[in-house]
């Protein structure tokens, strides 16, 4: 059995959740994804605006 110390789920703020939806539907996914694999190595359990603005600079848009 494997114990884990983190929960493989983040919680999103409303307004990460806002910034979000700003990205382009078509890229979204992605965006998302990248997000989540930016927290997980921040060790974070919670999404921010902070975090989806730095994805987005990392990005370039």
């Amino acid at each position: 059995m494997v114990t884990r110390d983190f929960s493989d789920e983040l919680e999103w703020t409303t307004e990460a959740k806002t910034k979000l939806k700003n990205i382009p539907y078509f890229v979204r996914s992605q965006a998302r994804q990248r997000i989540e694999q930016m927290a997980r190595e921040e060790e974070l359990q919670v999404v921010t605006p902070d975090l989806v603005e730095k994805a987005r600079l990392e990005f370039g848009q």
